[in-house]
């Protein structure tokens, strides 16, 4: 198990290698850890993610309050927003926020990420939301993101960046990579045409093979709660459309139809 020096030098990493990617600009961004319920480590405000050695990192309670920070650094103000992600999901250990070139872009142009083009970022990712805009510092982001908590582990933010969370830091970063590679592919392939979409039973497959394999956190291949039913590759980019019912159109409730789609799925891929 590693300790708290060693999650600070891991945070001081993936600072690094957010920044060297340019996923984020100047004093941009910010990473939070778990260490248990009412203790977490976070990256200071005013500081670049590219630059932070292990004395930059601050020490917060599951109120964002300052629990520990050394003198000059104190906890980013977007704070609030990984707290809300801990609150509503006790199995998350890890929360990043940077500002990814092509993700950001999507999220500026309004446009969510939920075209399936590819099997990783069907298996690894469903579709990437994007939660309406919020003033920065304040309460709005994180009342923003809380809808998409139950269904998702990424989500963008309109006008302003990407937010991903997992088990881990490890975890959460990566799934930062997936969202702004995605991002990258989706972008270069509609210049040169459009994309092609996987039918949606390429997208059952893909999901089944989720579900064999057992991967951690939220993902729609268990079928998203959103637009009665349907799963979020088929929603129409309207992800944050939720239907406030968690039933098909034909009435059935979710674990009979995915009882249904589970089985087809396994006799198409002779399991």
């Amino acid at each position: 198990m590693q300790n708290e020096f060693e999650i600070k030098k891991q945070i001081c990493e993936i600072g690094k290698r957010i920044y060297n990617r340019n996923m984020v600009a100047a004093n941009d961004g910010n990473i939070s850890v778990k260490l248990n319920d009412h203790e977490f480590l976070c990256t200071p405000t005013g500081v670049s993610k590219g630059f932070m050695t292990p004395e930059y990192i601050c020490k917060v309670n599951e109120k964002g309050e300052v629990i520990q920070a050394n003198a000059g650094f104190r906890p980013s103000s977007e704070i609030k927003m990984h707290m809300r992600v801990y609150e509503k999901r006790p199995d998350v250990g890890a929360v990043v926020h940077a500002h990814p070139t092509f993700a950001t872009a999507f999220a500026i142009a309004g446009i969510p990420l939920t075209q399936p083009i590819m099997p990783e970022a069907v298996i690894s990712l469903g579709c990437v939301p994007i939660a309406k805009y919020g003033t920065p510092s304040t309460m709005e982001i994180p009342d923003a993101v809380e809808e998409y908590l139950p269904y998702f582990d990424a989500v963008l933010l309109e006008s302003h960046g990407a937010l991903t969370w997992s088990v881990d830091l490890t975890a959460a970063y990566y799934k930062m990579e997936s969202v702004e590679f995605y991002a990258e592919l989706l972008y270069k392939a509609k210049q040169l045409g459009g994309a092609k979409e996987f039918d949606n039973a390429t997208v059952q497959r893909l999901y089944e093979i989720r579900r064999q394999m057992g991967l951690p956190g939220k993902h729609p291949a268990n079928l998203c709660q959103n637009k009665g039913g349907l799963n979020c590759h088929n929603c129409g980019g309207n992800c944050g459309e939720h239907s406030g019912s968690i039933t098909s159109p034909g009435g059935q409730g979710n674990e009979a139809l995915v009882a249904q789609i589970t089985k087809k799925v396994m006799e198409q891929m002779g399991l």
